[in-house]
């Protein structure tokens, strides 16, 4: 079920995979590279993308939303909430610490070259705001590596079907 108006440009489809990229994350004494591929393999997975750490709707709505309700998923069979945003590992990991997420055990993942963006279909750029090469926002909810839900928001600025309420629904 992919729940939003507009798909066209999307190349995820519920049924199908994830795109093969890699992305970093923060670890003690450094980056480390993590397949997507590999990460959701076998698992139950909780993953959402947005256009970037620290800007606003991503900061007082998506992000909460799943930092808010990260034991409600995990107590539905979630082994992994990951997130995703065309930001450097730095950045990921500083705002991890500052939104909680990372108390709430959520992976701070970091597609600093936009591959994930590119490859799923949801890069964009938003020059007056500064944002290019960004990713739409959007969440997934994967069982050992199929998507099976995807709710894809049209309209930045807003976080209406992509939080984590929608897929505590969906599971």
């Amino acid at each position: 079920m992919i729940t939003t108006k507009e798909t066209q440009n999307m190349k995820l489809k519920t049924g199908g995979p994830l795109p093969d990229v890699t992305l970093l994350h923060s670890v003690e004494g450094g980056v480390q590279a993590t397949s997507l591929r590999d990460l959701v393999a076998g698992k139950t997975v909780v993953l959402f993308a947005l256009p970037g750490a620290y800007t606003s709707t991503c900061s007082t709505a998506h992000m909460p939303s799943f930092v808010r309700n990260a034991d409600k998923l995990r107590a539905e069979g979630v082994d992994i909430i990951a997130c995703i945003s065309v930001n450097d590992p730095a950045v990921m990991q500083a705002w991890g610490t500052d939104t909680g997420a990372h108390d709430a055990g959520i992976l701070m993942l970091s597609d600093a070259d936009s591959s994930y963006a590119k490859a799923s279909g949801t890069v964009f750029d938003a020059p007056a705001g500064g944002l290019f090469g960004r990713c739409k926002r959007h969440s997934i909810l994967l069982r050992d590596g199929v998507i099976q839900s995807i709710n894809a928001e049209v309209e930045r600025g807003v976080c209406d079907i992509s939080g984590a309420e929608t897929i505590l629904d969906q599971i």
